[in-house]
């Protein structure tokens, strides 16, 4: 049997793309480099995107289509090309970016993402250049604590590539999620379909120049914390916890995810957050709702810094309803907390780089 070019491409025409209803010589995803070599054929399958959903269905479509409807006894090579650039490879992403900060903790409801959102406001008033991703996918709150529920980022074509622009708000890029989904409808994805969400408001989007980079994790330990460990290189990590010992038992189990030596990723430090309650009309008063310094003993006890310790006051929940972080007054009791908390986290990151930089050096003179 003799193989010629049209043979191959009307083989070809029988397969459509699931995006566009196409057949793939139609839409022109054949590639002009068709080679016949006796019943030897390899071509090219030209894609928008490197990360095309459909790339392995189509491909394997194509080789079923010329056994077919030509010969099995041919022997296809088909190769991927696409029309955008490729995703950085995990660990060389965000390369603009000096500190990647992962806020976590044990289990919900400690007020996580609240610190988080603070914890961004706060270096951005200290002069950082900040961003916020969050990486909660299955509960997203920063649009709602940004007041920004209603934004819909939009791609550019930047060198070649189609990336994501974060919303912008209080000197802060952000991103969620929560702004691509209905926020009324849960979101029911198996493991695989989140993390590559995740993967994508990292490396596709444009996120330029950062000081730090805040990630608001999800709470416990789960698929999404594997994949930023394996996506990023992150700097350090913040553990928050109420002073009660139910939180303080998952605290322990979120440090240990990133200290075992398989991650090896260094605690910066832990926050108590809801340390104490102080009501409005008695400013000197403290009670002591949730136990007194749980959090800080068992800082004292790992031998790592308490990075702060923020107080119950009703303004905390009604700026974060509102979308006005308490961190934005400087002049509150809970905004000097948080800038306080700011500013430890930043001593211990240039800590951390500067015990690092010596290591490094010596390793580029190897």
């Amino acid at each position: 049997m003799t193989l010629y070019p049209k043979l191959i491409l009307d083989a070809l025409a029988t397969v459509r793309y699931p995006g566009n209803g196409k057949n793939i010589v139609e839409a022109e995803m054949v590639a002009d480099n068709l080679r016949i070599d006796g019943m030897k054929v390899s071509f090219s399958l030209i894609f928008e995107k490197p990360t095309d959903p459909f790339m392995k269905s189509v491909v394997r479509a194509a080789e079923t289509a010329i056994h077919t409807y030509v010969s099995k006894e041919v022997e296809v090579t088909i190769a991927t090309e696409s029309k955008q650039a490729a995703r950085p490879e995990p660990g060389k992403m965000l390369p603009q970016v000096k500190n990647v900060i992962a806020v976590s903790s044990g289990k919900g409801g400690v007020g996580k993402s609240t610190v988080a959102a603070n914890l961004a406001v706060a270096l951005a008033k200290l002069g950082y250049k900040v961003g916020l991703l969050d990486a909660d996918i299955f509960g997203p709150s920063v649009p709602k604590m940004f007041q920004v529920e209603d934004a819909r980022p939009y791609a550019e074509t930047i060198d070649g590539r189609d990336l994501i622009i974060p919303v912008e708000k209080y000197g802060i890029k952000l991103l969620s999620i929560g702004f691509f989904v209905d926020p009324d409808q849960a979101t029911l994805w198996r493991g695989g379909m989140a993390s590559n969400a995740l993967k994508q408001l990292v490396g596709d989007a444009n996120w330029g120049d950062l000081d730090y980079f805040v990630l608001d994790t999800p709470p416990g330990t789960s698929d999404i914390h594997l994949t930023l460990l394996q996506t990023l290189a992150i700097t350090g990590a913040v553990i928050v916890s109420t002073p009660q010992e139910v939180a303080l038992a998952d605290a322990r189990k979120g440090i240990n995810m990133y200290t075992n030596d398989k991650v090896n990723v260094p605690i910066l430090g832990l926050v108590e957050n809801m340390a104490w309650f102080t009501p409005a009309e008695l400013p000197n008063n403290r009670y002591y709702l949730f136990g007194k310094e749980g959090t800080k003993r068992l800082a004292e006890e790992l031998n790592v810094p308490l990075l702060g310790q923020i107080p119950i006051v009703q303004s905390i929940c009604e700026n974060g309803d509102k979308g006005t972080p308490a961190a934005l007054d400087e002049n509150s009791v809970t905004g000097q907390a948080f800038i306080e908390l700011a500013r430890n986290v930043a001593a211990q990151t240039e800590k951390r780089n500067a015990e690092l930089a010596p290591t490094q050096i010596v390793e580029t003179h190897k």
